[in-house]
């Protein structure tokens, strides 16, 4: 206690209102007070709500502190205490921008106040913005050189939309807050990491953007924001990997040792408790904040809840993967992995689909000038994740004539792909203009019949390439009609970027970016309804940054 106390991040934005906004922090003590000041003369005070984060850990994996490497320090999950404060700052008037900080006092009456930010309500229609879309940082190495020259070309954006995968493991709090490595998350987004990037032999040092101190957050959850099943030993890392169906661990629940179904539920098949604790996010649905819409200005937002745990496509024995159990778990189900089953249902009928009917037919959708959907779970890429289809898995159990199992295999039948057979027609009817989404790693863009955008622009820190031409995505030989090796499975071709594309080595022009040495990031501007992407070579950190595609939400 007898050092100066420091502020885990800086404050970040939530929330906004036509009057207020939300500033929230994180603290590694409890405190006696926090407050935020604002106004132009920061005369004005307001105080701040606690809470405890309930299941943020470090463990052997984790690069925090003193450990550099694994189990160097931690041999096992190791809870860490961290407070989150929000304060709701109101009586704010549309398109004034005011100046804050906050403020921690610690149990010893020591103070510390972060630097001086600015905030604003919810934009009125019609104000112009500029609008970051990003998705899947994931402390990969280029992140913050990504984040960096977002400032560095656009300025201040007015907004973030971010598609998912935010960190690897959410309950690793060094992802979230300082990882040693220094590119966690809320470093990368404020400007405050320290992320050295190596390339051609030479060293370069990246902070990130100040970006979230003055711009408000709209997350998607991704797969890496779901934690699997929990435990005291196995490291955060399997625990993540071991999501486990909800409807099965209730076949299983028989009052375990007096522990209430919901709970024993939640650590016994996945949760999204860290990422809800850390965020405050718009709650009129019936999934809370996990799937929500909001208006920025000219744009209605629709953030939906598509993803599923990432599963090995390895046809191999020893694997627990998309389309098959490890043969060494036939008769042990609890180990089984279910392939990669939807942890939100969104098909036709389900709760989340009748939101989003509602939603689409609501005055707010139907009067907005850009109609913009965000989930996690591509609809259209030419990225690996998109196979094998977004639909529950089929399960098939081989025995032989004794009963005895000999495999367990899943299938996942194209026509059944909801966000293709349901979640599309639906966006169709209601003339949305721009789907944003993630998961692959690259940036690519297409353009349905309808006239919907289709933007993937995840290639923020490293790629794992484009399934096009000679490089096939790795699918089962079987049930070919299903599981597409490369191009669109669902049928669009990729847009040839309209500016300045990158070229093959035939000199033809490539319509991806899957590079990692190229980062790539996205702006909504909505003064002229476009959407432009840059790209900046890594290789050469004094190299500009290239503009190399924009289309614009106005087009029939």
């Amino acid at each position: 206690m007898s050092s100066q106390p420091q502020l885990l991040t800086d404050p970040f934005l939530q929330l906004p209102t036509e009057n207020s906004i939300r500033v929230v922090w994180f603290t590694e003590f409890p405190g006696s007070r926090h407050t935020v000041t604002f106004g132009y003369d920061l005369d004005k005070i307001v105080s701040a709500n606690t809470i405890k984060l309930s299941r943020t850990r470090e463990d052997q994996k984790s690069k925090f502190g003193e450990q550099t490497e694994e189990n160097q320090v931690y041999q096992q999950p190791v809870v860490r205490n961290i407070w989150r404060h929000e304060a709701e700052i109101t009586n704010l008037i549309p398109g004034k921008r005011v100046p804050y900080r906050v403020t921690s006092e610690r149990e010893d009456g020591k103070i510390v106040s972060s630097k001086i930010f600015t905030l604003a309500p919810q934009p009125l229609a019609g104000t112009a913005l500029k609008i970051l879309l990003t998705s899947d940082h994931q402390l990969m190495p280029m992140t913050a050189a990504n984040l960096q020259k977002v400032t560095e070309i656009i300025g201040r954006v007015d907004a973030v939309f971010f598609a998912g995968d935010l960190v690897n493991v959410a309950d690793r709090a060094s992802e979230w807050f300082d990882d040693n490595r220094g590119n966690a998350f809320f470093p990368c987004l404020q400007g405050k990491a320290h992320s050295k990037l190596e390339k051609n032999g030479r060293s370069t040092i990246y902070k990130g953007g100040e970006i979230i101190q003055h711009a408000p957050l709209f997350p998607a959850i991704g797969n890496h924001e779901v934690m699997g099943r929990f435990s005291l030993e196995t490291n955060l890392s399997e625990q993540f990997n071991d999501s486990f169906p909800r409807e099965r661990a209730k076949q299983i629940y028989q009052n375990k040792a007096g522990i209430p179904e919901e709970l024993w539920l939640k650590d016994y098949s996945f949760n999204t408790d860290t990422y809800e604790e850390i965020f405050t996010l718009p709650n009129h649905s019936a999934g809370g904040e996990k799937y929500y819409a909001i208006t920025i200005g000219d744009v209605r937002l629709v953030v939906l809840l598509a993803a599923c745990p990432w599963r090995s496509p390895s046809l191999a024995s020893n694997i627990r993967g998309k389309y098959r159990e490890s043969d060494r778990d036939l008769n042990n189900p609890a180990n089984w992995g279910y392939g990669q089953h939807i942890f939100e249902p969104i098909h036709q009928g389900s709760i989340q689909y009748q939101w989003l009917e509602k939603e689409l037919n609501s005055p707010e959708f139907q009067k907005a000038k850009y109609k913009v959907v965000m989930l996690h779970h591509p609809l259209h890429t030419l990225g690996d994740n998109i196979v094998p289809p977004f639909t529950d898995p089929v399960q098939i159990i081989d025995r032989d004539e004794t009963g005895n199992i000999k495999s367990v295999r899943y299938e996942y039948p194209k026509e059944k792909d909801y966000l293709i057979r349901d979640i599309e027609p639906l966006l169709n009817a209601a003339k949305v203009q721009l789907v944003f989404f993630g998961h692959c790693h690259l940036w690519n863009r297409f353009v349905n019949s309808s006239g919907i955008n289709f933007l993937e622009t995840s290639n923020v820190g490293n790629s794992y390439g484009a399934a096009l031409g000679n490089n096939k995505r790795p699918v089962p030989d079987s049930n070919s009609e299903d599981y597409a090796p490369t191009g669109d499975p669902n049928g669009l071709e990729p847009i040839i970027p309209a500016i300045v594309p990158l070229v093959n080595e035939n000199n033809q022009p490539m319509p991806y970016i899957a590079s990692n040495d190229i980062t790539v990031f996205s702006i909504l501007d909505t003064a002229t309804g476009t959407v432009s992407s840059y790209r900046f070579d890594t290789r050469e950190p004094n190299s500009p940054v290239i503009q190399f595609d924009e289309f614009s939400l106005n087009k029939s």
